[in-house]
């Protein structure tokens, strides 16, 4: 089993920056691709950004290309989201998860097996 813990959103006005951290417990996951994800109220998760094991493939959703950077330090079991450019619409629950099971780490929710508890974050226009 692993277990996820989100920490460092907050509320923050537009433009501004905030760094989100995800660390895992439980057993190692430097092994796994790793994903960000958020939550809108009344809708799905959608897709923020996913990194390979080794942190050397990265993929982004079109809303935040550019914006936001994921990264992944595996002695720590911790995987970041470098949020910049922030805008009231990325105001969501953000979630990490883990994957696994693939070697290249998917943009679909349901194929993640293991999910932190979500981080709210806020922007203020």
């Amino acid at each position: 089993q692993v277990q996820l813990v989100e920490s460092g959103g907050g509320l923050v006005q537009a433009g501004g920056s905030l760094n989100l951290s995800c660390a895992a417990s439980g057993r190692t996951v430097s092994n796994y691709g790793m994903a960000w994800f958020r939550q809108f109220p009344g809708k799905e998760r959608d897709f923020v950004a996913n990194i390979n094991w080794s942190g050397g493939i990265t993929r982004y959703g079109d809303s935040v290309k550019g914006r936001f950077t994921i990264s992944r330090d595996n002695a720590k079991n911790t995987v970041y989201l470098q949020m910049n450019s922030l805008k009231p619409e990325d105001t969501a629950v953000y979630y990490c998860a883990v994957d696994p099971v693939r070697s290249r780490p998917s943009s679909y929710a349901n194929d993640y097996t293991y999910w932190g508890q979500g981080t709210q974050v806020t922007v203020s226009s």
